[in-house]
């Protein structure tokens, strides 16, 4: 049975929501908490900046595979279970991370890390998707973007301020007690969600059917994309901005935390805007327009930066522009893509989380391969993956709507047996 607003009292539901957003903001901290000790992280290991980058791509990468294991195994077992083990995974990973003494073996374990925490994400979007009715899922999901939005203002200022005092190993223990914290709760006080169904085969081939099954839904496999491509961006941004503003324009570790922050804030601001928008829009309306205007805002900062016009202040302000496009485009996307299915939310989960770490990791890869020692490498991938996301849905209404279209929940029927 759905559990909806109605039916628990304000503090439950409260209390449940914050449990599901401190899920979600495992990968976020874990991104976010170290980028402002990237120079120290460099000098320490005695590498580069473009090779310390390469941690967060080992991390994205290993989000995208994770992600992809723990649907069937969310599916099956239920939720808790899958989730205790990733996160003991998580708290070990990142206790491996702050004893790292070369930068291949923090790529390895942030990897590792990656494979651990990635199942907070997964396990949260199937919980909604399983305690609240489908009306209510865009709402919910706003609100867990909120709460994860609040990571990046969070996050950075803590980093930088422990890396200056302190050293950037002390970042990922604190990770590790986060991560603590979050396991207690979910063993007390987070709703099961759906029960285990051991019709689900963990059969290679059958998990292969099965995740084919969830990719030939059509509104899933356009809602992921557009998604997946312009949610992207900001892993251009986070993977090129600690280079761009403290070895370009200066700013010291801490300045950058607040800058962080203050970037954050944009898509905290849109979260709050897009909840009140869906009392009026539809998901649908709201994420073609949020695209578009994205579109619009991205190329006009890859124009300007090309030509040297922007000091640190107007690209600042347009990037906060443009980052409110991801408050709206993410919840909307999300709750688009898993409307269809009413079994297999947790393969479905999985499969649009491995996706958007997937191209996230390709994103903050391309930052690191083209590094220029400029803005442009950051803000040109940030610009293609908004203009990439307006394109998907734009080609969708341009195809035949009979494309792709099944039954699917005959499908996930008979797939699962």
């Amino acid at each position: 049975m759905h559990i909806s607003e109605k039916q628990v009292n304000k503090k439950q539901y409260f209390s449940v929501v914050l449990i599901l957003g401190a899920l979600c903001t495992i990968s976020p901290f874990s991104i976010d908490m170290y980028l402002p000790g990237f120079p120290a992280i460099a000098r320490d290991l005695n590498t580069s900046i473009s090779n310390v980058q390469l941690s967060l791509t080992g991390y994205l990468i290993g989000i995208a595979i994770g992600q992809l294991f723990y649907g069937p195994l969310l599916d099956k077992y239920g939720r808790k279970k899958p989730l205790f083990y990733g996160l003991v995974i998580y708290i070990l990973a990142s206790l491996g991370c702050a004893l790292s003494q070369s930068v291949e073996n923090l790529i390895l374990m942030r990897f590792i890390q990656a494979i651990g925490g990635c199942v907070g994400m997964v396990a949260a979007q199937a919980i909604v998707r399983d305690i609240f009715p489908i009306n209510k899922t865009a709402q919910v999901l706003s609100l867990l973007t909120l709460v994860i939005a609040i990571s990046p203002m969070v996050a950075p200022t803590v980093g930088g301020y422990v890396t200056s005092h302190f050293n950037w190993h002390l970042v990922f223990i604190i990770l590790a007690i986060i991560a603590t914290v979050i396991f207690i709760a979910t063993v007390f006080f987070l709703p099961k969600g759906a029960l285990p169904d051991p019709a689900i085969s963990l059969r290679p081939d059958k998990v292969v059917k099965n995740y084919i099954s969830v990719l030939q839904n059509r509104k899933f496999l356009v809602y992921m994309l557009a998604g997946g491509i312009a949610g992207a961006a900001p892993f251009a941004y986070i993977a090129g901005s600690a280079d761009v503003f403290m070895n370009n324009y200066g700013l010291s570790e801490e300045e950058y935390g607040w800058l962080f922050a203050f970037l954050a804030f944009a898509i905290i601001g849109s979260t709050q805007l897009n909840h009140i928008l869906l009392r009026k829009y539809s998901s649908q309306q709201i994420i073609i327009v949020s695209m578009g205007y994205q579109t619009v805002i991205g190329l006009i900062i890859l124009v300007g930066v090309w030509n040297e016009w922007f000091t640190v202040v107007p690209l600042i302000l347009l990037m906060f522009v443009f980052l409110t496009g991801h408050g709206l485009n993410s919840p909307n996307a999300a709750a688009l893509s898993l409307e269809p299915f009413l079994k297999n939310a947790g393969s479905a989960s999985a499969m649009l989380g491995s996706m958007r770490m997937a191209i996230g990791g390709l994103v903050s890869a391309a930052v690191s391969i083209f590094h220029t020692g400029t803005a442009f490498p950051m803000v040109l991938m940030m610009t293609l993956c908004a203009v990439g996301g307006f394109l998907v849905l734009f080609v969708d209404q341009k195809i035949p709507q009979n494309i792709l279209e099944e039954d699917f929940i005959n499908r996930e029927s008979s797939v699962s047996a």
